[in-house]
């Protein structure tokens, strides 16, 4: 009995220690520590501009349907701009707003993200250009994340801020349009988020831009990945 209780004793510290070992290499403090020293990393080696764009695979409700509709791994995007010394990711979310950097990476799955930059970036993104794309974006503050997907102004995605950011500062589009009915909806984790989102009625000649579409844009070259 007693080597029983000094077995099953051993067994809860070996599962609360991998516990605690879990919390400290992969809890939130490790990946912002980690972020922290990407983000310095990054600015040391003058490996960022304004105006380059960030993907990552996000760890939101929605993130796989997106992935597998789009058949691609990541699901979210933003802008990066320089203010002072520091580096944030403009950004739709819940709502549109300026996320730091490494609050931006960290919140990622395993940290993991690539920067892309347009290859046309020192002809386009002049400061005047780049005054212009943070006025357009001024206009999205606070406006709420759109889980329909609409192309109207109303309410925005991550996708969507960008290419109507770049569309309507410089004239570029960055990112082929498409429609709702282009992308695979035929798993079932798609379907229901579908179901979730529209009932029977799915507006399928919906105009939509894919964090994908933006990823694979032969205008964007990338810059960095980890």
């Amino acid at each position: 009995m007693k080597k029983g209780i000094i077995i099953f004793g051993l067994l809860g510290l070996l599962i609360l220690g991998g516990f605690f070992a879990k919390q400290k290499f992969y809890g939130s403090t490790h990946r912002i520590k980690n972020a922290k020293a990407e983000v310095k990393q990054l600015a040391d080696n003058n490996e960022i501009e304004n105006g380059d764009l960030i993907f990552q695979t996000s760890l939101s409700s929605q993130s796989k349907a997106i992935q597998l509709a789009t058949k691609s791994k990541y699901s979210h995007c933003g802008i990066i701009y320089k203010k002072g010394k520091d580096f944030y990711v403009f950004e739709a979310i819940e709502p549109v707003t300026r996320t730091p950097l490494d609050q931006w990476i960290a919140r990622g799955k395993e940290g993991k993200f690539v920067i892309k930059r347009l290859k046309k970036a020192k002809e386009v993104l002049t400061p005047l250009a780049l005054k212009k794309m943070k006025q357009v974006g001024d206009s999205f503050i606070g406006k709420s994340y759109d889980l329909t997907f609409e192309w109207s102004d109303d309410k925005i995605y991550c996708s969507e801020l960008i290419w109507k950011i770049y569309q309507r500062a410089t004239g570029i589009e960055i990112g082929k349009l498409e429609k709702l009915r282009d992308f695979d909806m035929t798993n079932e984790v798609v379907k229901k988020t579908m179901k979730e989102r529209y009932g029977n009625k799915i507006p399928m000649e919906e105009t939509v831009i894919s964090p994908a579409a933006i990823f694979d844009s032969e205008l964007l070259t990338t810059i960095k990945s980890n």
